[in-house]
């Protein structure tokens, strides 16, 4: 799965702040891209009047605040998210949106979610306008919020079971970079191969040797080093590619590298977690288990000496940790270690979706309310402007309160509604769940982590017995058979 960067939507050159609105949603809510408009949601307005509403909520805040940007202002930001081919179907690609989107925002910004199933791979569109509900503060882009954004958005997809970007590094060009359908740029390509590189290297002489024998050009005038890769036009200077990438940053994450691994911990000197082959690349916390790392498979990667030997302590102060965590717990067999797995994983996964129903529930009952408090305040004065039959001169006079009242009609006959709930009915309802909620949250963060160390335990035994993920051993695929559940 992949995310890019927060986009600010500011006035087109030209067009007013309507038709600016208008014409980024729109093309957000094309029908045939969203199935005819079935794969569009929203969070505190009405996807089709959501351009009105953008609009209104800025003539408050103006009105609430006496500011104003003119044509400098943000008008909006937008998320893109990304999804690999046959990884989810479009209704889930919604859910996620909408999460990210939740989260995102902390529920302070109004937005729409819509899912687009024209290209190859799923894509949603999230626009969420830069006012805040009530009206009084906006959206500050702050440093590193396309890094944010990212972060949330991977750990919402793993949460998922979805798949996210290993060593993800964007800094310019769209989500498709990383889907495969356009190459990376050679900057890009450079910046993959470094982290590929770097951890296996304990100087930076050895670096430089590492570059050389896969084939790179390696230009060294004292002054700079640039690189070039195979099939490339010209070098590029590794001072240019900046961040963590300049020739110093390089020599940094060396030196983290050599003193992780005296202390018995890997870093990818980022602050990152990698996904690289079963190694988690994070600090452990004290005592917990992580998964064992495959040594042979390093070694043809290239990796060195040095990183062989720290690998093979790594890994026997693992398995004593997994033997451990597995005699603490009672779990004597493979077969028991599977089903406790599975069982836990299970459980987890019901939890998560019932804690997705209920806050689901209580957002639509907050948005619910909204519309119908905005309805009752509106009635009359639609009411009125029917009866003067529509007049232009009438609705002028009162377009906030006709188009608050639209938007909420638009939105109760999305729903199918004939009858409108009591607001003493929806703040009980809601009551209810936010206590079924707290309930539910109480055991989240316990099972969460008796699933995650079951699942690494159980990563670990096929590591050590030999077991492929399909539950053959080692002596199944040599064309030996095998019927007995080992021991561990």
């Amino acid at each position: 799965m992949a995310t890019t960067r927060l986009i600010p939507l500011r006035v087109n050159k030209g067009k007013t702040i309507a038709q600016t609105i208008f014409d980024r949603t729109d093309y957000a809510k094309n029908p045939d891209k969203t199935e005819q408009g079935a794969l569009i949601t929203g969070f505190q307005c009405a996807p089709r009047t959501v351009d009105e509403e953008f609009v209104l909520a800025k003539k408050d805040y103006e009105h609430f605040t006496g500011r104003s940007q003119g044509d400098r202002d943000v008008l909006a930001y937008q998320i893109r998210q990304s999804f690999k081919p046959g990884e989810i179907t479009p209704q889930e690609a919604l859910e996620v949106g909408y999460e990210l989107a939740s989260r995102f925002t902390k529920n302070k910004h109004a937005f729409i979610v819509a899912v687009h199933t024209d290209r190859n791979h799923i894509h949603s569109h999230i626009i969420f306008n830069s006012t805040t509900l009530d009206c009084q503060r906006k959206f500050k882009n702050f440093w590193n919020s396309s890094f944010a954004v990212r972060r949330l958005s991977d750990l919402i997809c793993a949460e998922h079971g979805l798949s996210v970007i290993e060593n993800p590094k964007p800094s310019k060009g769209s989500y498709a970079d990383w889907l495969g359908s356009k190459p990376p740029s050679w900057s890009e390509q450079i910046k993959r191969k470094v982290d590929e590189i770097l951890p296996a290297c304990a100087t930076f002489e050895d670096f430089i040797a590492a570059l050389k024998s896969a084939g790179w050009t390696v230009r060294d005038n004292r002054k700079h080093i640039s690189v070039k890769l195979p099939g490339q036009g010209r070098a590029i200077r590794l001072n240019t590619l900046g961040g963590d990438y300049s020739e110093a940053a390089i020599r940094e994450r060396i030196a983290q590298y050599a003193a992780d691994i005296k202390r018995g911990v890997r870093s990818t000197g980022t602050g990152g977690a990698s996904s690289d082959s079963g190694v988690h690349t994070h600090q452990p916390a004290s005592g917990s288990v992580s998964l064992l790392i495959d040594i042979q498979a390093k070694i043809r990667e290239g990796r060195g000496a040095g990183y062989e030997q720290w690998a093979k302590v790594f890994n026997l102060k693992q398995a004593a940790k997994t033997l451990l965590f597995l005699q603490e717990n009672g779990i004597d067999s493979y077969d028991d270690l599977k089903k406790k797995a599975s069982s836990a994983s299970g459980g987890f996964s019901a939890l998560n979706k019932k804690i997705r129903d209920v806050e689901m529930r209580m957002n639509e009952i907050t948005e619910l309310q909204k519309y119908i408090g905005q309805y009752g305040k509106t009635r009359e004065v639609y009411a009125a402007y029917k009866k003067s039959g529509w007049s232009q001169k009438f609705y002028d006079e009162h377009t906030t309160e006709i188009i608050l009242h639209r938007a909420a009609k638009n939105y109760f006959d999305k729903l199918g509604m004939k009858k409108l709930p009591s607001i003493n009915q929806l703040k009980q309802e809601w009551a209810a769940l936010n206590v079924e909620k707290k309930k539910l949250y109480a055991g989240y963060r316990e099972l969460k982590e008796t699933s995650k160390s079951l699942t690494v335990a159980l990563g670990n035994a096929n590591h050590i017995l030999g077991i492929a993920p399909d539950g053959q051993t080692r002596e199944t695929l040599h064309g030996k058979n095998r019927h007995d559940a080992p021991e561990i």
